[in-house]
C-alpha cells in the first residue's frame, strides 16, 4: 500500500491491533448509543503461537490512510458486485473460512435454547432490562415490540438462508445490514464474527479481522477517530521500515510498478543527455536505484540526472528522518556508478504542491512519475477543490516527454458503501492469498506486515466518507479519462518492459499473471488483477 498522503494520525494507527486478547461482550445496541465506549481489545503479536486464534474486538475508533511505504503498497480487489447474486466468489477458500466456533457463540447452532436466548438479548438490548421475555409485548410499547419480533424472525430467517456456514457470506451480510440500517442484524451479525476472525487464520479469516473493524467503526460513526482510543505500543521506525521492505520483498507489486515505470523512463530518454525526474511520492527512493543503475550502463555513457523528490511524513517516520536522507543515498550510489546526479527535495503534500515547488528548467528533458500515489488525491466527488485532475493538468502545462502511472486496480473512490464493501473484500482477499503463499500463517513478521502496512487503509475504505477517506482507487479506464481530459495522449509500454516484468514473475508463486492490453501491464493474483501501469506523453 502506499504511504497515506494525510498522515497526521500515524502514530495513533501504528498502535493498531497490539493488545493483549480480552474478553469483551458482544455488541449489541447499547454500544452504538454509547459512541464514548473506547473498550478496545487486540491481539498482541508478539505473544501468537502456531494455530493459535486471536479475535479483534473493537469500539468507537479511527480510521484514516493507510500506513505503508519502503515501496507504497497496493490496495487490492475485483469488479464491483451488485445485489445478492453475486454475494459468491469463484476463489477457493479453505475449509477454516466455514464456521466451526464451539458452544453457543456459532452463528449456525442448531441449539433451539440458544438462538431464543440470543434474541432475548436483542430484546433486553432494544427494550430494556424489564423485559423478561419475548412473550411480554403487553408490557412494552406495541411498536417496540413489533419491531423486536421482525428483527427476530430476520435473524432466524438468515441462519436458514446461510446453511453452509461461509465466512464471506456473513461479512457480505453484515455489510448489507448496516448499509440497509438494519442495526439488530448488523450488531447480531458482528458479534458472531469476533469467534471466527483471526490475524492468524486463513486469508479470509485475517482479512475478516480488519473488515470486521471497518464494519464496527463504520457503525459507531467513527471512523475519524478508530485509533485515537487505543493504548497500544506503536512500531518504531526501524520496525516500520521493516514490516514495508518485507512486503516489497515477498510480493511482486511495487517492484512491478517501479520497473515498468523505470522502462518506460529509460525508453523515452534514450537519446537525451540529461534528465529531470519528479517523484510525486518519493518513499525511500528505491525505485530510482535501479533506473540509475540502468542509465550508468548506457552505451555512450550515462546522462545527468535530476531528481525532484517530494516527501510524505510516513515515509519520513519509517525512515527515521528527513527527505535528504534519501537524497544522500542515491547520491552516493549515483556516485558509485560514475553518474551525474543533483538531488532536489520538496517537503510538501501533494495537494499543496505548486509549479514553484518543482524547479523546473526551460528546455530540459522532464519525466513525471506517478506510483501509487493520485489515488490519495480528493476528486470532483470530494469537494470543489479536484487536486485529482488538476495535478495532471498542472503536469501537463510542463511539457514532459513521459509521465508514468502505476495505481491499483480497483473501484472504491464514488461507490456507494455496500458495493463499495464487496469490491474491497475481493480485492484485498487477493492480496491476503498472495502473502498467505510467501509466509507462513504463524509468522510473526506476516502479521505485522498486515496489520501495519493494510489493515488501516481497509478501515478507511470502509469506515470513512468525504475528505476523511483517502483511500479512493479507480480502474485503469478511469485513469485514461482523466489524463486524456488533461491533454494527455498514450505511450505504449515497449516489449522489453514486458519481457523485463515476465523475467521478474519467475522468482514468485505461478498463480501471479501478467497481461497487456491497450499499450498497458496489469499484474495480477489467479483470475483477478491487482496493480495496473501505463504511460502518458
Amino acid at each position: 500500500m502506499r504511504p497515506s498522503q494525510n498522515p497526521e494520525d500515524i502514530n495513533e494507527f501504528n498502535r493498531f491491533y497490539n493488545q493483549p486478547i480480552e474478553y469483551q461482550e458482544s455488541y449489541f445496541l447499547p454500544s452504538i448509543n454509547n459512541p464514548n465506549n473506547n473498550q478496545s481489545f487486540y491481539a498482541d503479536v508478539s505473544a501468537l503461537k502456531p494455530n493459535q486464534h486471536c479475535y479483534v474486538e473493537s469500539s468507537a475508533g479511527n480510521s484514516s490512510e493507510l500506513v505503508s511505504d519502503s515501496p507504497p503498497i497496493v490496495n487490492f480487489n475485483a469488479m464491483m458486485q451488485q445485489g445478492s447474486d453475486s454475494y459468491r466468489s469463484d476463489m477457493h477458500h479453505s475449509p477454516d473460512d466455514t464456521f466451526q466456533s464451539s458452544g453457543n457463540s456459532s452463528c449456525y447452532t442448531s441449539d433451539v435454547t440458544d438462538l431464543k436466548h440470543k434474541l432475548r438479548e436483542l430484546e433486553t438490548a432494544m427494550l430494556g432490562p424489564d423485559s423478561e421475555s419475548m412473550e411480554s409485548y403487553n408490557t412494552i410499547p406495541v411498536a417496540a415490540a413489533n419491531q423486536v419480533s421482525s428483527e427476530s424472525d430476520k435473524l432466524v430467517g438468515m441462519m436458514e438462508m446461510m446453511p453452509s456456514g461461509d465466512l464471506k457470506e456473513v461479512l457480505i451480510a453484515c455489510a448489507k445490514a448496516i448499509a440497509e440500517n438494519n442495526l439488530i442484524t448488523a450488531e447480531w451479525l458482528m458479534s458472531e464474527l469476533r469467534t471466527v476472525v483471526s490475524v492468524c487464520g486463513s486469508p479470509l479469516q485475517r482479512l475478516g479481522a480488519y473488515m470486521l473493524e471497518g464494519l464496527v467503526a463504520r457503525l459507531a460513526s467513527s471512523g475519524s477517530s478508530i485509533y485515537k482510543a487505543l493504548r497500544c505500543k506503536e512500531p518504531t521506525s526501524v520496525e516500520l521500515f521493516s514490516y514495508m521492505h518485507l512486503l516489497y520483498e515477498i510480493c511482486p507489486y511495487f517492484k512491478f510498478g517501479y520497473l515498468s515505470a523505470n522502462g518506460a523512463i529509460v525508453d523515452a530518454m534514450k537519446d537525451e543527455n540529461s534528465i529531470h525526474i519528479i517523484d510525486f511520492l518519493i518513499a525511500q527512493g528505491s525505485q530510482w536505484i535501479t533506473l540509475i543503475h540502468a542509465l550508468a550502463a548506457r552505451p555512450g555513457g550515462p546522462p545527468r540526472i535530476r531528481i525532484t523528490g517530494i516527501d510524505d511524513s510516513t515515509s519520513a517516520y519509517a525512515r527515521g528522518g528527513g527527505i535528504e536522507i534519501v537524497g544522500r543515498r542515491l547520491s552516493s550510489i549515483a556516485a558509485s556508478c560514475n553518474v551525474p546526479f543533483e538531488f532536489h527535495p520538496v517537503s510538501a503534500s501533494c495537494p499543496d504542491i505548486e509549479i514553484e515547488h518543482l524547479k523546473v528548467r526551460p528546455g530540459e528533458p522532464l519525466a513525471v512519475n506517478f506510483a501509487l500515489v493520485l489515488h490519495h488525491m480528493p476528486d470532483e466527488s470530494v469537494g470543489t477543490q479536484n487536486h485529482r485532475d488538476r495535478l495532471l493538468r498542472m503536469v501537463k502545462s510542463l511539457s514532459p516527454k513521459i509521465v508514468t502511472l502505476v495505481e491499483q486496480e480497483s473501484n472504491t473512490n464514488t461507490a456507494q458503501f455496500f458495493p463499495r464493501f464487496l469490491e474491497t473484500l475481493n480485492y484485498y482477499l487477493s492480496v491476503f492469498e498472495s502473502i498467505d503463499v510467501a509466509l507462513p500463517r504463524d509468522h510473526k513478521e506476516r502479521i505485522n506486515v498486515e496489520q501495519h502496512c493494510l489493515a488501516r487503509e481497509i478501515v478507511n475504505i470502509l469506515a470513512c466518507e468525504g475528505t476523511e477517506r483517502v483511500e479512493r482507487h479507480e480502474l485503469l479506464e478511469r485513469w485514461r479519462s482523466r489524463f486524456a481530459m488533461a491533454g494527455f495522449k498514450p505511450y505504449p509500454l515497449s516489449s522489453s518492459v514486458n519481457a523485463t516484468i515476465k523475467t521478474l514473475l519467475e522468482n514468485y508463486y505461478q498463480s501471479y499473471t501478467l497481461n497487456e492490453r491497450n499499450g498497458a501491464l496489469y499484474l495480477g493474483w489467479m483470475n483477478r488483477d491487482l496493480v495496473a501501469s501505463c504511460a502518458w506523453k
